[in-house]
């Protein structure tokens, strides 16, 4: 991570394209909280990277002013993982949702938690496919009634499973399957409390390893949480252990309490720093007399 002695301000961080969510949308409040996150780390916007996939958050690397790539669903962590190998010193963002980070993305989770890269996952999740119109994604509520769902017998079944339509599907629990995946740092903040989630930010992009911070950040257009997340997110206990796995693991469990909070934090050698100690102590195994005869066995 490279800072900066410059005093940035918001306005300086803007690009000059315009966010187009609506209003409302819970990603204002992240974008928001990420300027202010910058600033207060005084990152070198310069050495700052921006990854996305597909989807409303998707559209975020074009709306700071800093590098960013908009790549396809669900690949956003492969990309970002390119990047900071490829230039270690810059401070990777990862912006995601729920439907890229835990649908078609979630297959990427468990290797980018193995490999513990200097990456922050910022996944926000509204329970919905917003930017296609409003249908059920992995982290909806099995009774969520959407346009896009099927009817069964005139009634609209919510998310259905395909060999039994009276099956509702269960919603995946993103804390908890990171927690499993042992992810370095598992965090979940609240879009419309703006000071917890800066707070929770810029502690994900200090700890060294692999970040991930579920953000709640409802859609006002398809599935509007505001009312229920406002009623049940409470702060973690005050005797909360965010090295106790354990703890973490029976509390992200809880999900009749919002919990927001630094659910799990463990400190490990990342994978940049991994690759460069393999890289400036080459094995003897690989020095060039080790291969010489084999590569003149292929001579002949």
């Amino acid at each position: 991570m490279i800072t900066t002695d410059v005093k940035y301000k918001v306005s300086d961080l803007k690009s000059d394209v315009k966010p187009i969510w609506c209003p409302g949308c819970g990603d204002f409040g992240v974008l928001s909280a990420v300027f202010r996150a910058i600033i207060d780390l005084q990152l070198d916007p310069s050495h700052l990277a921006i990854i996305s996939g597909i989807g409303c958050s998707g559209r975020f690397p074009a709306f700071v002013n800093a590098y960013g790539f908009h790549g396809i669903h669900g690949r956003a962590l492969p990309l970002a993982t390119g990047t900071k190998l490829a230039n270690p010193e810059l401070t990777v963002l990862v912006a995601g949702g729920d439907g890229d980070a835990f649908s078609i993305g979630a297959g990427h989770l468990p290797h980018a938690a193995r490999r513990n890269i200097d990456l922050t996952y910022v996944v926000m999740d509204n329970s919905i496919y917003g930017l296609t119109k409003g249908q059920p994604s992995a982290t909806s509520p099995s009774d969520v009634l959407v346009q896009s769902t099927v009817k069964h017998k005139g009634r609209r079944k919510g998310t259905v499973g395909l060999l039994n339509l009276a099956q509702t599907l269960e919603p995946v629990n993103p804390i908890a399957m990171a927690i499993g995946y042992n992810i370095g740092f598992v965090a979940r903040a609240f879009s419309a409390r703006p000071k917890e989630l800066n707070e929770i930010l810029k502690a994900a992009v200090l700890h060294r390893g692999f970040s991930l911070v579920q953000v709640i950040s409802p859609c006002t257009t398809f599935f509007d949480t505001y009312d229920l997340w406002r009623e049940i997110a409470e702060p973690l206990p005050e005797d909360h252990d965010p090295s106790d796995r354990l703890l973490a693991f029976e509390r992200a469990l809880e999900t009749d309490r919002g919990y927001m909070g630094i659910f799990y934090r463990q400190e490990r050698p990342s994978f940049e720093d991994q690759v460069a100690k393999l890289v400036s102590q080459p094995s003897d195994a690989f020095a060039p007399t080790a291969i010489a005869p084999l590569l003149d066995a292929f001579r002949r």
